[in-house]
């Protein structure tokens, strides 16, 4: 019997070193995070980023792969427990949005920025932020045409 608490306790203790070490590289990933305001602002854009998610799982013309991970993302974000506990300051809510850009990433370079446009829900500001997040270039704004000088 004393052979199955020690397996137990070491299967734990690696699955507790594990969890910290999570905890580590998502702190260390937030941290060196070039754009803060941008992963403030993909907080906020939670609710379309589940549609935008579901959306893109649902779209046969995506790699089974890359729909797979998706709804593997979609159960994470929708369960109760999060692999950071919400309480942790500032990882409790960047965990959500870390693991989601890393996503966006992972879904663009393999189904391409066009599968964000066709399928992003929400305002042309919050698809330039969940863009920025997935590390696609900002594209500049569109102004009037420029005319050349003639004199």
């Amino acid at each position: 019997m004393t052979m199955w608490w020690q397996i137990l306790i070491g299967i734990a203790g690696g699955l507790l070193v594990l969890w910290l070490g999570l905890l580590i590289l998502l702190w260390r990933v937030q941290r060196h995070q070039p754009n803060k305001a941008g992963m403030r602002e993909a907080l906020r854009l939670i609710p379309d980023v589940i549609r935008l998610l579901r959306r893109l799982a649902k779209d046969p013309a995506l790699p089974r792969g890359v729909r797979i991970r998706l709804v593997l993302l979609l159960g994470y974000l929708l369960m109760p427990i999060d692999l950071v506990p919400d309480f942790i300051p500032v990882l409790g809510y960047a965990d959500d949005a870390i693991i989601v850009a890393l996503a966006l990433r992972s879904v663009t370079r393999r189904a391409g920025p066009q599968a964000l446009d066709r399928h992003w829900p929400g305002s042309p500001d919050g698809l330039r932020v969940v863009k920025q997040l997935a590390g696609l270039p900002s594209t500049p704004a569109a102004g009037p045409p420029i005319e050349p000088d003639h004199h």
